[in-house]
C-alpha cells in the first residue's frame, strides 16, 4: 500500500481504493507514528501533524516535518483544547490519532471534539493513559488483574501489602504514564520498596511527565504476549500476536531479548485474543490501534498494559513482512474501504519473523565492532539496526531505550529454524564483542 522507502510494500499491499474525504491528524508522529502520513498520503488523504511538545530525543529521528501539509504545535494554542479542535474542525478531519505514546492523552481528547463518529468513549479516558486507572476499569469489567495500588502515599503501600498479604513477596514498582520499561523497578522480596518509590515519586519521567504518584504491584511471572490491534466502530480487529522473551541483565529486570510473531493458529492465541477483547472494551476503546502487553500466568492472562496508539520501534514495517498487513495499513483501509472485509477481523502468518534485540553484558569501550559484520550474511535477514562502533562507551542494557540505541536485527524466512540458526549466530557475535576499560556503574 505504500510505497515510501521506510514503510516498503509488502508481497499482499491490498488494491488502490478510492480516497475518504476530510483530512488525518496525527498526534506526536514519532517512532511508528511516522509510518501513517507516508500511508494516508498515498492513499489521496491530506495529512496534518499536531504535535503536543516537540520530539524527545530518542524519537528526533522519527520526525519528518516534510511528509505533512502542515504542522500544528499545541503549545502555541497556550493549552486551549477548545481553539486547536475548533483549527481541526476547520480541516474536516476524518480520524486524529496518536503516533506514539506522548500523544495518546491529546488525540483522545481532541478526537472525542472533532471526530465523535471515531472517537474513543470519552468517560474512560484515563483509563487509556493511565496505567493505574487502566488497571481499575479492567477490573470493574469483571477480568483478573494483578494485584495493586497507585499513590502517591508510601503508607498506603505498607497497609496494601500487608492486607494482600504480600510481606516477603516480589514486587513491582514503575510510573504509571510512562512506556518503554521507562522506571519499571523490580524489588526481590519486597526489600527496599520504600526507597525505590520515594526515588521516583515526584520525578519527571523521561518522557517529560510528572510522576505524582507511583504504581506498585505484586510481581507475577509467565510468558509475556503482544496482541496488537484495530478498532473500528467498536470492532477490535488483531494484526498481529507476539511473544516476548526477556532476560534479567545485572541488576535489571525484563532486559528485552527477542519478540517472534505467532501464527494465528497458535494454542495461546485464542485465550489471548478473548482476553484482549474484554480490555479493550473496558477501557472504552472504539477506534484505532492499540498494543496490548499480556502476561500468560498460571492462573490465565493478565494485564501488563495497554498503549492506545501503534506499536512502536518501527513494529507496523516488521509486521507488514510477517503477515502483509499492520496497525498503519488497517487504519488507512478503514477510512477509505468501501466494504468491512477490507479490515479483516485476524491476520495470517506469511514468514516466520523474529526480532532480536541486541543486550550489552557489561560496560566499557568497544575495540571489535566488526563482529557484526557477518550480520550482513544471515540467509533470513530482513532489516538491521546495529548502532555499535569502535570506540564508542556502552553502558549495560537496563532498558528498552538503551535496547533501542544499541541496535536490533529482524530476521525472517519461511523456515522457522532458520530463523531461530541465525538468532544464535547473532548471540554468538555478541560473545565476542569486546568491551576494554571498564565504565562507570550502570
Amino acid at each position: 500500500m505504500n510505497k515510501d522507502p521506510r514503510f516498503p510494500s509488502g508481497s499482499s499491499s491490498a488494491p488502490a481504493i478510492p480516497a475518504a474525504p476530510g483530512t488525518a491528524v496525527i498526534v506526536d508522529p514519532y517512532s511508528s507514528g511516522m509510518y501513517f502520513a507516508p500511508a494516508f498520503r498515498e492513499a489521496g488523504v491530506p495529512v496534518v501533524a499536531v504535535l503536543s511538545r516537540p520530539p524527545v530525543e530518542v524519537y528526533a529521528s522519527s520526525w519528518h516535518p516534510e511528509d505533512f501539509d502542515e504542522v500544528i504545535r499545541y503549545d502555541e494554542y497556550d493549552g486551549d483544547l477548545a481553539a486547536l479542535a475548533a483549527r481541526l474542525k476547520e480541516l474536516d478531519p476524518c480520524c486524529v490519532v496518536a503516533g506514539t505514546e506522548t500523544g495518546v492523552e491529546l488525540a483522545d481528547r481532541l478526537a472525542a471534539q472533532t471526530v465523535p463518529e471515531r472517537a474513543n468513549v470519552p468517560a474512560l479516558g484515563p483509563a487509556r493513559w493511565h496505567k493505574g486507572e487502566m488497571a481499575k476499569a479492567v477490573g470493574r469489567a469483571g477480568l483478573p488483574v494483578v494485584p495493586q495500588i497507585c499513590t502517591d502515599d508510601a503508607g498506603d503501600v505498607e497497609s496494601w501489602i500487608a492486607r494482600e498479604g504480600l510481606t516477603g513477596a516480589d514486587l513491582v514498582i514503575k510510573p504509571p504514564r510512562s512506556a518503554g520499561t521507562d522506571g519499571v523497578v523490580r524489588v526481590p522480596g519486597g526489600r527496599g520498596w520504600r526507597e525505590a518509590f520515594d526515588a521516583q515519586l515526584g520525578r519527571r519521567n523521561q518522557w517529560g511527565v510528572l510522576n505524582d504518584r507511583m504504581l506498585v504491584m505484586q510481581y507475577v511471572t509467565g510468558t509475556e504476549f503482544v496482541v496488537d490491534t484495530f478498532t473500528h466502530d467498536g470492532r477490535h480487529t488483531v494484526t498481529d500476536v507476539t511473544r516476548y522473551s526477556k532476560i534479567d541483565n545485572g541488576a535489571h529486570m525484563a532486559v528485552y531479548d527477542t519478540m517472534e510473531w505467532l501464527a494465528p493458529n497458535d494454542a495461546v492465541v485464542p485465550e489471548l485474543v478473548a482476553y484482549t477483547r474484554g480490555v479493550l472494551d473496558a477501557v472504552g476503546m472504539r477506534f484505532g490501534a492499540a498494543h496490548v502487553e499480556v502476561m500468560l500466568t498460571q492462573d490465565g492472562p493478565r494485564l501488563v498494559e495497554l498503549n492506545a496508539r501503534p506499536h512502536g520501534g518501527g513494529q507496523p514495517r516488521f509486521c507488514r513482512r510477517a503477515t502483509g498487513d499492520s496497525q498503519i495499513d488497517r487504519t488507512v483501509r478503514s477510512l477509505v474501504a468501501a466494504r468491512p472485509q477490507d479490515v479483516p477481523e485476524h491476520y495470517a502468518l506469511l514468514r516466520h519473523t523474529l526480532v532480536v534485540f541486541l543486550v550489552s553484558r557489561s560496560a566499557g569501550v568497544v575495540s571489535n565492532a566488526e563482529v557484526f559484520d557477518g550480520v550482513q550474511d544471515l540467509p533470513s535477514l530482513f532489516h538491521a539496526s546495529v548502532n555499535v562502533a569502535n570506540g564508542q562507551h556502552l553502558r549495560m542494557t537496563k532498558d528498552l531505550l538503551a535496547t533501542l540505541s544499541l541496535g536490533f536485527v529482524v530476521l525472517s524466512h519461511t523456515d522457522r529454524e532458520q530463523v531461530w540458526e541465525d538468532c544464535r549466530a547473532i548471540r554468538e557475535m555478541e560473545k565476542r564483542l569486546v568491551l576494554q576499560e571498564p565504565g562507570p556503574a550502570a
